[in-house]
């Protein structure tokens, strides 16, 4: 049974760094275990099924992760973020999201999906408050994505939007990687999507990051010239974002394109100075910034002295090491990364 739990924040504790940025979003890892093996988040032994995974015991329970997010919404979290891994694989998710969406002064809860099992659990999800989800899909052609994946999967990722859509999740956001000789000639195929479906369909400038020895610079495309390429369909269209739009630039391709585009630029028009988000990996250890390593051990702290106090203050201290920005730019013409994570377990 999951106990609730009245935490209140002591006045003046206020998640808010040492650059004046406000902390106000948690994304949850609550799994490593994936049921792809994308060439950009393991290692070209892991995509062969070397894989290493953590232990039942390693993983932060339920109860574990629902007080710490009691303590963090007192502190100032209003949203939060699942993701993986691929949460959805993880045994008793939708229990788990409901008792989530309890929580007094959580205003938005979010999930992150591979969409392969998201028309089995689509409904559930409405039914357990969840009506925002993210969905990485790479390619429209299901060779390419079983290329990418690993796995045949396009057509179940396909009836998962088809499914969320039919629903009425809003907003559905459709994560491209855009990867130069890999599926940048697809990138305009996407763009038209945005015309004729109700999807934010957002270009992500591909990352050095994580285990995986895919990256080299001769596959980055910048925003800039997938914006270029774009703008040969027509008109960009920017819209003024909301509250918990993220990162992306948003725009629409014509005046009555069904959807939008979303651009994310982390290393040519990297969003550092507004940053306002922590980590939580499926490790249980908190990180204040995607590209860098330092972390704090909260599983530590919920099995060795769990107070609320004690849990508060792992975050204020994940949240004092956040640094001003992730210096991403040095790395972009190295071959490979030098940050060591795993996105399977940092959480993308």
């Amino acid at each position: 049974m999951i106990q609730e739990n009245t935490t209140v924040a002591p006045p003046g504790n206020s998640l808010t760094d040492l650059f004046s940025r406000s902390i106000s979003y948690l994304r949850l890892s609550l799994t490593d275990r994936c049921n792809l093996r994308c060439m950009y988040c393991v290692t070209e032994d892991e995509s062969s099924g070397c894989l290493a995974k953590l232990g039942q015991e390693e993983l932060l329970t339920y109860e574990e992760l629902l007080r710490v997010v009691r303590v963090a919404v007192a502190m100032g979290i209003t949203k939060v973020r699942l993701t993986g891994g691929e949460p959805l694989v993880r045994r008793g998710v939708l229990d788990f999201i409901r008792e989530l969406n309890r929580i007094e002064g959580l205003d938005d809860v979010r999930i992150t999906t591979n969409g392969v099992l998201l028309a089995q659990y689509g409904r559930e999800l409405l039914e357990a408050g969840v009506t925002k989800v993210n969905i990485s899909l790479d390619s429209l052609r299901p060779e390419r994505v079983a290329a990418i994946t690993g796995i045949d999967c396009f057509d179940a990722v396909w009836r998962g939007v088809e499914t969320v859509l039919a629903l009425g999740f809003a907003p559905v956001k459709l994560n491209m990687v855009a990867m130069r000789h890999i599926n940048d000639d697809e990138i305009l195929d996407f763009a038209r999507m945005s015309q004729r479906l109700p999807l934010q369909v957002r270009f992500i400038e591909f990352m050095p990051i994580g285990a995986s020895s895919r990256w080299n610079a001769n596959t980055y495309i910048s925003t800039d010239e997938i914006m270029e390429r774009i703008g040969t369909l027509g008109e960009l269209i920017p819209l003024q974002k909301g509250r918990n739009d993220g990162p992306a630039k948003v725009f629409r391709l014509g005046e009555d394109a069904a959807g939008t585009l979303g651009f994310i630029s982390p290393l040519s028009h990297h969003f550092c100075d507004r940053c306002n988000r922590l980590r939580l990996t499926s490790a249980g250890t908190l990180r204040s910034c995607l590209l860098h390593d330092e972390e704090v051990d909260l599983r530590a702290v919920l099995r060795n002295e769990p107070t609320d106090d004690s849990i508060r203050e792992a975050l204020l201290t994940a949240i004092r090491n956040k640094p001003r920005g992730h210096q991403l730019e040095e790395r972009l013409h190295r071959s490979g990364s030098d940050c060591h994570g795993r996105m399977s377990r940092i959480g993308g």
